[in-house]
């Protein structure tokens, strides 16, 4: 499935958070503190405002953005003004 992102709006597959603390105790996402998620721009909008591209890694909140399953993998379609950092 190709999603094409509209306007200003990317699409990120976030990195994997680890499920379970170090002492083995499993935390649901509902439990966790840090709502800050890294991941990496699979497709891009086509406004002029978005600088970056497929590929990039960047940080976001995991706040104000839509879920989905692409190719059986979370993703996250969101607002590029959302996105806090470009990691380089």
């Amino acid at each position: 499935m190709m999603i094409k992102p509209l306007k200003d709006r990317v699409l990120i597959k976030p990195k994997e958070l680890e499920e379970k603390t170090e002492g083995g105790i499993y935390v649901p996402d509902s439990a966790r503190e840090d709502k800050l998620q890294e991941g990496e721009i699979v497709a891009v909008g086509e406004s002029s405002e978005i600088t970056l591209k497929q590929g990039d890694r960047v940080l976001f909140e995991d706040v104000d953005c839509t879920e989905m399953k692409v190719n059986g993998e979370r993703h996250v379609i969101m607002n590029v003004k959302d996105i806090l950092a470009k990691i380089e």
